[in-house]
């Protein structure tokens, strides 16, 4: 679906294009044409190929979709892939932006999300004088707005962390933690899948040998690539704690289970104790006293109390019951 198609000239908007009208503005100095679309069929693909000469090996990426984050270069055209990525209830959602970059043009192919990037085009809209830069401004405002929206996923899955940890030692609960910390190590990989392919092709956009496209807005890269550092440190920082939170909640589980065995070693002490002194009494020895004195079963009921007490009173002193 066709979202805009916009030509711009000296930073200025100047005009609503029709799909086969924009090879007609393509050559023109001082302008450059920014197509943005929308879940695109494989017609409407076909139709900007046309327009606008896309590689074929491009197109056909952009329109199966499913790539990883990569920058690749046909000529004069940037061909780059990203993952968007959205919260929906406990889950993240990922869908994909494909941008095809030129000097004569920008387009934007945004497939399986339901991110917006219209508050994009009333930025650049807003500051004229970067605009005029041409599209390796555009190209700049789309990948920041991409990385802008991965900190709120790095914040939510912060949150999550914290609240399992804080219940790490209540007790009971280790199987649902270790259900919820696998959980939120594999949302954790998703934003990473995404932030780190992204954090290895961005280096090319500044410093060294950069696109043409791009080299009048190289500092705008590079502030880029300070953002996906800082977020590949706090994913580096989350995995960390997720691995450390896993081990201890296993801890936990040895000791509850530890705590488990010494009860059930304290009870099976004492009622050994008791079926011993029962088995002694229980012998079928013909000379056995108290067996005939008149307050022999008191007395032996008597001692047995008195063994299980003292042996009860014991393991509570030591915490086994």
């Amino acid at each position: 679906m066709l979202i805009n198609s916009i030509v711009y000239e000296n930073g200025q908007r100047v005009a609503q294009l029709a799909p086969e009208d924009i090879s007609d503005h393509l050559d023109r100095t001082g302008s450059f044409i920014w197509v943005a679309l929308k879940d695109a069929t494989e017609g409407e693909l076909a139709r900007m190929q046309e327009e606008f000469g896309l590689h074929p090996l491009a197109v056909e990426d952009a329109s199966h979709g499913h790539q990883r984050p990569k920058l690749e270069e046909y000529g004069d055209t940037l061909f780059c892939v990203n993952h968007l990525l959205a919260l929906e209830g406990d889950e993240i959602r990922v869908g994909e932006i494909d941008i095809f970059v030129h000097p004569n043009f920008v387009l934007s192919v945004r497939s399986g999300s339901t991110v917006e990037f219209l508050g994009v085009r009333e930025r650049c809209e807003r500051e004229p004088e970067m605009l005029k830069q041409g599209t390796g401004f555009v190209f700049y405002a789309i990948l920041d707005h991409v990385v802008d929206g991965y900190f709120p996923m790095l914040d939510a899955l912060e949150g999550e962390l914290e609240q399992i940890e804080s219940r790490i030692f209540e007790k009971n609960t280790a199987r649902q933690n270790i259900e919820r910390l696998y959980a939120l190590k594999r949302k954790s990989m998703t934003v990473r899948h995404a932030v780190l392919p992204m954090l290895e092709f961005i280096g090319k956009l500044h410093g060294g040998r950069v696109p043409p496209v791009c080299q009048n807005t190289q500092e705008y890269f590079r502030d880029i690539n300070d953002h996906l550092a800082r977020l590949a440190t706090r994913l580096e920082g989350i995995r960390e704690a997720i691995s450390t939170a896993i081990q201890v909640n296993l801890a936990m589980v040895g000791i509850e289970e530890s705590e488990i065995t010494k009860k059930l070693a304290a009870w099976a002490s004492i009622f050994a104790a008791s079926t011993a002194l029962a088995g002694i009494w229980g012998m079928n020895f013909e000379v056995m006293p108290e067996l005939h004195w008149r307050w022999g079963y008191p007395a032996a009921l008597g001692l047995i109390a008195f063994v299980s007490a003292m042996l009860f009173r014991r393991f509570r002193r030591a915490g086994w019951v």
